[in-house]
């Protein structure tokens, strides 16, 4: 099911994790070669994609909403 990004957090490991419409959080991390997502990195690229639309796994296992630790 796809879900719009609505905000951002840092993990305890520093990696970038968008926070779905849905209420469901899925990591964002740049790590080339494999992922490849240079936006993450700046807070205007971050920005900029508020609103894409991601697939979410937990919404398709019908998962609670995440929370925050």
């Amino acid at each position: 099911m796809q879900q719009a990004i609505a905000d951002y957090h840092l993990d305890k490991e520093n990696d970038w994790v968008a926070e779905l419409q849905c209420g469901h959080f899925q990591h964002v991390r740049h790590q080339p070669p494999f992922i490849n997502r240079p936006w993450v990195t700046t807070a205007s690229g971050r920005d900029a994609m508020r609103g894409y639309l991601l697939t979410c796994k937990k919404c398709e296992r019908d998962e609670p909403k995440d929370t925050r630790v």
